[in-house]
């Protein structure tokens, strides 16, 4: 496989962890990248010789086939204006909150090569789940998949459904470190201390997701029923959990999630 020369445009805390793991990654010695932050002085990383640092968005436009924005939405319009006559020929993969695939084509031009994506910030551990829509190039959106899989697992998606996968994949990180944290605290108030119990927390959680993962046909409920025993303590945890509201609680959230993501979307597009 020949370089594969990929801009990142904005390293803040997601495109950082592109970075990292895209350093991390089975493509680590296969690419050269060059990022761009405003404050030159703060670099997070040592630059080497596949990284390299810039505050000059059109020289690592044109430098790069691959060109991912991530920046925050309101960035963005300053950017695409300063770069879009770079742009012909690269594939062009956004990870911006919000902004849509007509939205994209509005701002640079309907004739590019346009991946919108939407990782989250485990990509910086290879363990990113990642959605990604295009506009009918399906060798950019090949392109685009082949460089996310090395960061994790992806699923190509309608783009109406991107919002969704916003709440459900990126916004679902924070979700569910909310939980292990809970349960980390419960285990304190039952004995251990604090590394124990995140300890247990993390693996157990670790464990679920990996049987689910294992075959997907297994549903969640059906292992449920393989811990839970007439009169069990876990059955008895779960319906005391459920009483308190926590499947109820989590849709709200999700639900109210969506509700912003979509007034982002909504003002982006106007």
């Amino acid at each position: 496989m020949e370089q594969i020369k990929i801009a990142i445009i904005g390293t803040g805390n997601l495109g950082l962890s592109i970075v990292k793991g895209l350093l991390q990654s089975d493509l680590k010695d296969k690419v050269k990248i060059i990022a761009t932050r405003r404050k030159w002085n703060k670099l997070p990383f040592p630059e080497t010789e596949q990284l390299s640092f810039t505050t000059d968005n059109k020289m690592a436009v044109s430098q790069s086939d691959v060109i991912i924005f991530s920046v925050q939405p309101e960035q963005f319009d300053a950017i695409a204006l300063e770069v879009k006559s770079l742009l012909k020929e690269k594939v062009i993969i956004s990870t911006i909150t919000g902004l849509t695939l007509k939205g994209l084509k509005e701002q640079l031009g309907s004739h590019l090569k346009l991946v919108r994506s939407m990782p989250n910030t485990a990509i910086g551990v290879s363990q990113s789940m990642t959605c990604l829509s295009h506009n009918g190039d399906e060798e950019s959106a090949k392109a685009a998949q082949n460089i996310f899989n090395c960061l994790g697992k992806t699923l190509i998606i309608e783009d109406e459904l991107m919002q969704a996968a916003t709440v459900l994949g990126a916004s679902g990180i924070a979700f569910w470190m909310r939980l292990i944290r809970a349960t980390t605290q419960g285990g304190i108030q039952l004995g251990f201390d604090a590394q124990e119990a995140k300890f247990i927390a993390v693996q157990t959680c670790l464990g679920a997701a990996s049987i689910l993962e294992s075959d997907e046909n297994i549903h969640p409920e059906s292992e449920i029923d393989r811990v839970t025993t007439p009169k069990g303590c876990t059955i008895k945890g779960l319906n005391q959990m459920e009483h308190e509201g926590m499947s109820s609680a989590l849709i709200h959230g999700l639900v109210s999630s969506y509700e912003m993501i979509t007034e982002i979307k909504d003002k982006i597009e106007k």
